[in-house]
């Protein structure tokens, strides 16, 4: 048992390597043929993707273990239940609650934030950067939530998704000719960080785990497509209130 054990760890971190071999390569590459020289900290960028490999391995593992088949369940039991309030409620709540807790979400709503004091759009001080740092945030976890409660739709009701997608980027479009041009490359960024680490899985176990319990639903055909919506999503909520932050921003500042 522990050899087979340690054999599956070899392989686990053996994917792992593979997948990170490109990036190492490509650093590798530029580190020793263009700059012609090695790192100065070369034996702590050993350890640090060292560390990666392992994190990486026991992340894919826990997705397969934990978010995946819960995901799944929690779509399963729902649709069981018979109760559309509480399959969209979960759906709206799980698009926020993984949404909201995104790091690279926070991340760029803070560089957002310090960007736009910056420019003049919000105060200079901490309390008026954070409160617009939390303001988009909020709009983006919103429309995510938003975005799986119209993919649930979509499942049970059978809709084709390239309208959906093709009618949201027809939106997305003419929100920008109106959209203040501070606010147009943050909205068309905020559709990339959702998609992140935890958002992905969670959804796509969702969207998978409903359509093989419908009859009549292909998971292949209809269980994919909640991430298109949750990017698209967000740059159009996030355009929206870039309109509103510039017509309301004496009020809201205030």
């Amino acid at each position: 048992m522990q050899t087979k054990q340690l054999r599956n760890l070899v392989r686990l971190l053996g994917g792992s390597a593979r997948d990170l071999a490109p990036v190492v390569g490509v650093v590798v590459f530029f580190q020793l043929a263009v700059l012609q020289q090695a790192p100065d900290n070369l034996f702590q960028i050993l350890i640090g993707v060292a560390l990666v490999l392992i994190g990486l391995t026991l992340f894919v593992q826990g997705l397969e273990m934990g978010l995946f088949p819960i995901g799944e369940a929690m779509a399963l039991a729902l649709t069981k239940k018979g109760s559309l309030t509480a399959l969209i409620g979960f759906a709206f709540a799980l698009g926020f609650g993984t949404t909201v807790a995104e790091p690279a979400l926070i991340a760029v709503s803070g560089e957002a934030a310090r960007t736009a004091a910056e420019a003049g759009i919000v105060g200079t001080d901490a309390q008026s950067q954070a409160r617009y740092a939390d303001l988009l945030r909020l709009t983006v976890a919103i429309s995510v939530g938003s975005a799986l409660v119209v993919g649930v739709i979509r499942i049970l009701k059978k809709w084709p998704i390239q309208w959906l997608i093709i009618g949201g980027y027809i939106l997305v479009i003419s929100l920008t000719v109106f959209a203040p041009a501070e606010i147009v490359g943050i909205a068309y960024d905020s559709g990339g960080v959702t998609t992140s680490t935890i958002t992905v899985p969670l959804v796509t176990a969702l969207g998978v785990g409903l359509a093989s319990s419908i009859a009549g639903r292909n998971p292949l055909v209809d269980g994919f497509g909640l991430i298109a919506l949750a990017s698209l999503t967000p740059m159009i909520f996030v355009l929206i209130f870039g309109m509103l932050w510039q017509t309301f921003a004496v009020q809201v500042m205030s």
